[in-house]
């Protein structure tokens, strides 16, 4: 029997359900609406590490570092421009767990979280029992920043331009290789592969995809090796958990085989690993809210939101829907742009800019077409008037978007 410790710590008389799994082993959850509104506030006054936005970097993370008792530096890798390249041990347990953020080096939602994770863990007012628990159950190695020269640069690949997350067969460089030897020294039993996706992907919900999972696959064919089975189990127990804080929005990574990805290769190699996507959560291009899911799923992950291990139907990761790349950031509807002729859609996408240490999103035309199959993270609707883009009638792809106004009376367009 396994009760949810939201409920012991925040229910008061909330209605209780019981559910029969698949695998029958009986789950108790809870009429969830006040509990999880009580845990998000917890969130904010416990949990939230002082680092905010989208630009994380070395001297970002450091300070956090020095502050929390139950962090432990083991090692320091270099990376290819000579940056230093922490890795953390926490607890110490019989179950080595590796997790890695940033790999690229401008995705940093989960190294946000991670950060989160480890103020509650270090924290002595809630979950005490859980948190004793998992530091005696495991022993977690984190590099929270693998590719500190991109963060730096806010670029996706390293100082050499090299994608890590294609790297993984020829070990080319040194974040890289740094990798690739803590797997083999620590030889956990389960991998965490901590990344951010971008705006464009949602689902068949017509959400956005602010969370997506994938248990990576093994080789061409997809089989459902028992590693691939022990990293499902785990992504239904955090999907079960995320449908009470964003439902309809948790998706499920493509898992099209490729053996210099990172998380392909140590599946091949017979461990689980699990593949986290932090997407967009509306109105949240800092990624601020969506770090919160990720915190949520880390810790029903290792059992801070369940008093007991319970084994979930590994069958049931194949009913979390495919992400699909169906979302622009902004989309115009109903622009007319020729006399005479039906009314268009406008697609808007932002770029990421690192201008003064913080990250701007600079809107850019991506697409001009009837485009019913996208939807907008914000629509407007031009109600078949003419617009004057950058004061021009004339709409070119890829060009930054500085000024938008209704040609007939001037009134400006604000994204």
């Amino acid at each position: 029997m396994v009760i949810s410790r939201i409920g012991v710590y925040f229910c008061t008389q909330n209605l209780i359900n019981l559910l029969v799994t698949n695998v029958n082993i009986v789950l108790f959850t809870f009429d969830n609406r006040n509990i999880f509104m009580n845990l998000q506030e917890t969130y904010r006054t416990l949990f939230l590490a002082p680092i905010q936005g989208r630009y994380i970097t070395l001297k970002h993370i450091r300070p956090l570092l020095e502050t929390n008792s139950k962090i432990e530096i083991v090692k320091e890798g270099i990376s290819e421009k000579g940056k230093e390249i922490p890795v953390l041990k926490i607890g110490n347990g019989s179950k080595n767990v590796l997790a890695w953020s940033q790999m690229h080096g401008n995705e940093s939602t989960t190294t946000k979280a991670i950060f989160d994770f480890l103020g509650c863990i270090d924290q002595e007012k809630v979950f005490q029992k859980e948190i004793k628990t998992f530091l005696s159950s495991y022993t977690l190695y984190i590099v929270p920043i693998l590719n500190p020269d991109g963060a730096e640069a806010y670029t996706r690949e390293n100082a050499n331009d090299v994608d890590l997350n294609r790297d993984a067969k020829a070990l080319t460089q040194k974040e890289s290789r740094l990798l690739n030897a803590l797997f083999t020294e620590i030889n956990p039993v389960l991998c965490l592969n901590l990344h951010d996706q971008r705006t464009i992907y949602g689902l068949d919900t017509n959400k956005s995809a602010t969370v997506s999972f994938l248990s990576p696959a093994a080789n061409i064919e997809r089989t459902v090796t028992s590693a691939r089975k022990i990293a499902m189990q785990y992504i239904v127990g955090m999907n079960h958990v995320l449908q009470s804080f964003i439902p309809n929005q948790v998706g499920r990574y493509d898992d099209t085989f490729n053996a210099n990805c990172v998380g392909d290769s140590f599946t091949a190699a017979g461990v689980p690993t699990i593949l986290f996507e932090a997407g967009h959560y509306a109105n949240d291009y800092q990624r601020e809210k969506t770090r919160e899911f990720i915190f949520y799923a880390l810790l029903e992950l290792f059992g801070i939101l369940s008093s007991e291990e319970k084994i979930n139907d590994y069958k049931k990761y194949f009913t979390i829907p495919k992400n699909k790349k169906n979302f622009r950031d902004v989309i115009l509807r109903n622009v007319n742009l020729e006399k005479g002729k039906r009314s268009v859609s406008i697609a808007i996408q932002y770029k990421e800019k690192l201008i003064d240490d913080k990250i701007q999103f600079a809107p850019y035309i991506e697409e001009v077409g009837d485009l019913s199959n996208y939807r907008g993270h914000k629509e407007i609707d031009i109600n078949n008037r003419d617009l004057l883009i950058n004061s021009q009638k004339k709409v070119n792809i890829d060009e930054k978007v500085l000024t938008i106004h209704c040609k007939n009376n001037g009134k400006e367009i604000i994204l």
